[in-house]
């Protein structure tokens, strides 16, 4: 289970996210409680592990905003969190190794988001990045073949029933396990991470059963037989 934790405004909560166990780290550049620097940025990333995922995340920007805040940051990933077109997500991602593309859960782009060719679908609330719980059967019916990252008002008490649910690629989260608004709370992060990734290897465990129940009994391969 891929785990983002977003509204990252510090080196000490991108840190803290990234030792308990988060494979992505989110700033944000739009408008928003949690807006942070260029500059500020660029100065947490180089001390983070190359190993872990940093997304910028925008809103209705100017593509080529996007590329020069991104080359200025050494961010690895943007994610699109406006209405944005899909030629505006095409164009971006000529130039941005990985864009995650944001869409409101049952709204056409939502239906049609196999258009936006992007690497994965974040599926939010009707009002992106307001921190609100939606419906989660609105986000059942994705389109095959679209990794898909759930947010929108997830908790630590909530996130195992919206895998669950929803069955995602990945969850992301940033108000649901905030002491402050951009603020991180170390128990409540830790406990979100650790619970969405237990509930993510349950679920593969309990698909990798269902394929091998269904593949053909070999008795060659049955030790028992030896």
């Amino acid at each position: 289970m891929f785990v983002k934790i977003c509204g990252i405004t510090n080196e000490e909560d991108a840190l803290l996210s990234v030792a308990v166990g988060a494979d992505a780290v989110g700033f944000v550049f739009a408008p928003s409680q949690r807006k942070i620097a260029v500059s500020r940025v660029a100065d947490i990333v180089r001390r983070l592990p190359p190993d872990v995922m940093t997304v910028g995340v925008f809103k209705d920007e100017l593509p080529d905003r996007i590329i020069k805040v991104m080359n200025e940051t050494g961010l690895m990933a943007a994610q699109l969190h406006g209405v944005e077109s899909t030629s505006h997500v095409m164009k971006v991602k000529e130039e941005v190794r990985t864009v995650f593309k944001a869409v409101t859960a049952g709204s056409e782009a939502f239906y049609s988001a196999e258009d936006f060719k992007a690497d994965a679908i974040l599926v939010d609330s009707e009002i992106p990045g307001a921190g609100e719980i939606f419906d989660w059967q609105m986000a059942e019916n994705a389109p095959p073949g679209v990794p898909l990252i759930l947010a929108g008002g997830l908790t630590p008490d909530n996130v195992t029933q919206g895998i669950q649910k929803v069955k995602p690629w990945g969850v992301d989260v940033s108000s649901g396990v905030e002491r402050s608004p951009g603020v991180k709370d170390p128990i409540l992060v830790r406990a979100f991470v650790q619970t969405a990734k237990k509930v993510g290897r349950e679920l593969q465990e309990l698909k990798d059963n269902k394929v091998n129940d269904e593949e053909p009994y070999d008795w060659e391969e049955d030790s028992t037989w030896r």
